[in-house]
């Protein structure tokens, strides 16, 4: 969540030398960063098991299909909605999240987590040419949450009836640079399926995951920076009754486009030290079956040494692009096979035992500022 780097496959674009040297340094401090700790044993994650498996919510088949923006969220809790999409060329990607209790925010942390709307921010990441990123915080006054409209300061987030429209008015932030830059337009996204099934994440139900839209389609037009492209994308929306730290140590999860399915993997450690990973495949109308686990590919270490594991046939797969590099979380896209066809998967780490770290929350706050209004 610091920098979409636009590093290929075959090439590393980003250097260490082109980050300044308390980044660096920070990154390769001995003992001041723990490892994102190591994928836990894949025997143990390939056993069956209601506490392995993601568990269906109950009355999840009742779920609106789309989101709701107006759903109480609890102290100590959050939800947000996560977009991702790559463009046709494949020149293009970005990630867009709406946060009422912005799970990764220093002074929700701070604030002891007891009012969630006070803490809410649009995530918007541009990667590729004209890369921006942009997260900031806007307190209770400044966002507005209804049944189908979002509105988070300048920006919103709308259900239209058979698309989510998003329209940005926001500002960049960079490290060791003041200078802001707009970040301006309007992203329209038609899902091609639905599905009305959520999934607890723990026994417990205390953290939920609901694909809403598998697939879909994506049309960027920014007017700043200048950006117009289409491609396809996926929409989810997860939801907590308590911090993502206090649930796990760390997760990951991929989703790649199978012809007419679409298959999405999650799997990761909880904080109590049980395991869960789950493979669903969503057929042409958006209904979730589980399926067999891939073995786990491993996948190289970024920039931050984050370690990243994904699932692929014969434990295979190669990262085409690392979109975001931080020192808690990445995102990718990758090249690999998946139920005997080619595919471009997206795939994320998160380590909670990495954001945690003190290091870690002092650097935060210059990259995710909190505007008064």
């Amino acid at each position: 969540m610091w920098r979409g780097d636009d590093r290929a496959e075959g090439g590393l674009m980003l250097k260490a030398e082109d980050l300044p040297p308390v980044w660096t340094a920070l990154a390769r401090m001995q003992g001041a960063l723990p490892p994102a700790a190591a994928a836990p044993d894949p025997w143990a994650l390939l056993q069956k098991g209601e506490e392995d498996r993601l568990i269906r919510a109950p009355g999840s088949r009742d779920s609106d299909a789309h989101p709701r923006f107006d759903t109480p969220v609890p102290p100590g809790g959050y939800s947000w909605w996560y977009v991702d999409a790559l463009s046709n060329d494949g020149q293009h990607g970005l990630t867009l999240i709406a946060f009422i209790g912005s799970v990764f925010s220093p002074y929700f942390k701070r604030s002891g987590r007891d009012n969630p709307l006070d803490h809410c921010a649009l995530n918007v990441a541009l990667y590729g040419p004209k890369a921006r990123w942009t997260m900031t915080e806007r307190p209770e006054h400044a966002v507005k949450p209804e049944a189908d409209q979002f509105a988070i300061g300048p920006s919103s987030v709308r259900w239209a009836g058979d698309c989510l429209v998003i329209d940005i008015e926001e500002l960049d932030k960079r490290i060791m640079n003041p200078f802001r830059r707009r970040v301006a337009g309007q992203i329209k996204v038609w899902p091609e399926m639905l599905n009305t099934e959520a999934f607890a994440l723990d026994p417990a139900g205390k953290h939920l995951w609901h694909c809403l839209a598998p697939r879909a389609r994506i049309s960027v037009e920014m007017k700043a920076p200048e950006l117009s492209w289409k491609g396809s994308a996926y929409l989810d929306s997860n939801r907590g009754s308590e911090s993502l730290e206090e649930g796990f140590r760390i997760w990951h999860w991929s989703r790649a486009h199978l012809g007419k399915h679409v298959a999405v993997f999650y799997e990761g450690q909880r904080r109590d030290g049980s395991t869960f990973a789950s493979a669903l495949r969503f057929d042409s109308a958006g209904v979730p079956h589980e399926a067999d686990l891939p073995p786990t590919a491993p996948l190289p270490n970024t920039l931050w040494q984050m370690e990243r594991v994904t699932r692929a046939d014969r434990g295979h797969a190669r990262v085409r692009r690392t979109w975001e590099d931080s020192p808690f979380y990445t995102r990718s896209t990758l090249h690999a096979r998946l139920y005997g066809e080619p595919v471009v998967a997206m795939q994320e780490t998160l380590s909670l035992d990495r954001f945690c770290n003190p290091i870690v929350q002092q650097l935060i706050p210059h990259r995710m500022p909190r505007a008064r209004r």
